[in-house]
């Protein structure tokens, strides 16, 4: 059988060409200061007049002002942000003439070494919430480094790492390219980006790798992917990966697919499924993997096994394949998963057995609460620890999954599922809203916990990435983290009585 048309990359005569263009991608954050282009600060002298300073600002059309001494040392910073609340509304109103520029700069002024790398410039504008940062050499202000500058490096480290991974040449390429999807998502994570925006970006990556490694498999096994499709199940399926992922994938074969093509596909998974665990994808404990036979399935067998699962299947049968109802086309055919996608949203609702006894799969693990409201711990090392994910967000996972297949939706996100049901079933939507938010908080935990540095204050324990110590969140946390499993338990609750009890 000839390979998938268009399965040779555009650089297949030069392997080093996606690794080259990546460049920039793999070491930006990494990279001193120093290596961005000098940008002469534009400043004044401290006791220049506010007047002074705004034209200087005007002039060289910048954000920003400094003011420095005789040596060059920054002293303080007034920004465009600044104006509004120090200078337009101030009381009594200023008189730009006469006022000195220290009366309404901000100082001290945050600066930073040349020589220290672009993480640091990120990881300071996010604490302080500045968007300026001056840049020193032998403490005399050289350069500065704007919000925006980092953007750009991170929106061009964000499409050069996609362009990468897409157009590879070849399985070791992509295995080079794989560790800068975490690298590049601890540094957006410690930029401040959001949880969901995280998660997706993590997801979109993670597919076109997991994509240009079926392509070039198909290739080399002789296949056509226009015969199959790569799905994928549990987080990878609802595009909710964190940075620390397993494998749960599978494989729809076409019903024209007989016997002997079916054990190469299923030789081309096994292989695809071994080069994703060398590329950080570790294999799945519970061989929910392509490469087992129960896995790659034509589409008649899929739909056969969805439409057990929903008519007759048991409460074990139904802890294991809860996650296949997640299921996401990844690489090949879509259009194979249409039927699977169409079937489980038209039967779903007219099994109540199979609603009921997903319903109370879901109640296995409750939120880390005790009796009284409080975060009900474990001990771990000696430590107070709680598991965010199996006590946290799998409960509003398993909430949402049910609730969705009961209305029929075909919604696989968690966010998107707990949305639609909720305004299905009619609930407030300051209450729905409230699901979702409470679902991002403990994500947000979860890929702070994963994120952490490796300098001995990282708060996973050793062998759980989802497990985070106490001991390591501020009041401020642990308030949102008591807050979100609140709400966890309520929509437990309201799953339990409604279709546990009823």
């Amino acid at each position: 059988m000839e390979p998938q048309s268009g399965a040779t990359p555009a650089h297949q005569d030069d392997p080093a060409a996606a690794l080259r263009a990546h460049a920039l991608a793999q070491q930006c954050f990494e990279q001193p200061l120093s290596t961005l282009p000098r940008r002469p600060p534009v400043a004044v002298s401290p006791d220049a007049t506010l007047h002074e300073a705004l034209s200087l600002m005007n002039a060289h059309r910048v954000g920003s002002v400094l003011a420095l001494d005789a040596q060059g040392v920054a002293l303080g910073i007034l920004t465009r942000h600044d104006l509004l609340p120090r200078v337009a509304l101030a009381e009594p109103p200023l008189d730009a003439r006469r006022t000195p520029l220290r009366a309404v700069m901000s100082a001290p002024v945050h600066t930073l070494d040349i020589e220290q790398p672009l993480q640091q410039a990120a990881a300071l504008m996010s604490r302080h919430g500045i968007r300026h940062v001056p840049l020193t050499q032998g403490g005399r202000v050289v350069s500065l480094v704007s919000e925006r500058d980092l953007f750009a490096l991170q929106r061009r480290s964000l499409r050069e790492l996609g362009g990468a991974l897409r157009s590879a040449p070849d399985l070791a390429t992509l295995q080079a390219l794989a560790p800068q999807i975490p690298a590049l998502a601890r540094q957006l994570l410690a930029e401040g980006l959001a949880a969901r925006t995280l998660t997706d970006l993590v997801s979109q990556l993670n597919d076109a790798l997991v994509e240009r490694v079926l392509v070039l498999l198909a290739a080399q096994h002789g296949l056509d992917l226009a015969r199959a499709c790569w799905v994928a199940f549990g987080s990878e399926g609802r595009g909710e990966q964190t940075i620390a992922t397993d494998q749960d994938n599978g494989l729809v074969l076409d019903d024209e697919v007989g016997p002997a093509e079916r054990e190469r596909w299923l030789v081309m998974a096994r292989h695809a499924n071994q080069v994703l665990d060398a590329c950080g994808f570790p294999l799945c404990k519970g061989g929910i993997m392509a490469g087992e036979p129960a896995c790659t399935q034509t589409v008649s067998e899929w739909a056969a096994a969805f439409s057990g699962w929903m008519a007759h299947g048991q409460p074990q049968d139904l802890l294991k394949a809860g996650i296949f109802f997640d299921l996401r086309p990844i690489a090949g055919q879509a259009g194979l998963t249409v039927p699977l996608r169409a079937l489980i949203c038209e039967q779903a609702p007219r099994h109540p057995r199979f609603l009921r006894l997903l319903a109370a799969n879901s109640l296995n693990f409750r939120p880390a609460l005790n009796w009284h409201g409080g975060l009900d711990t474990v001990q771990h090392g000696g430590r107070p620890v709680i598991d965010l994910k199996l006590h946290g967000t799998a409960v509003f996972v398993d909430a949402a999954r049910c609730l969705a297949l009961a209305h029929g939706l075909a919604a696989v996100g968690t966010r998107e599922r707990l949305r639609g049901a909720g305004e299905a079933m009619g609930v407030p939507v300051a209450e729905r809203e409230g699901w979702a938010a409470a679902f991002e908080v403990l994500q947000a935990l979860r890929l702070r916990a994963q994120g952490a540095p490796e300098d001995g204050a990282a708060q996973t324990e050793p062998g759980n990435p989802n497990q985070v110590g106490l001991d390591l969140l501020n009041d401020l946390d642990r308030g949102l983290l008591r807050d979100a499993l609140r709400v966890a338990r309520s929509l437990q609750q309201r799953v339990e009585m409604d279709w546990v009890r009823s």
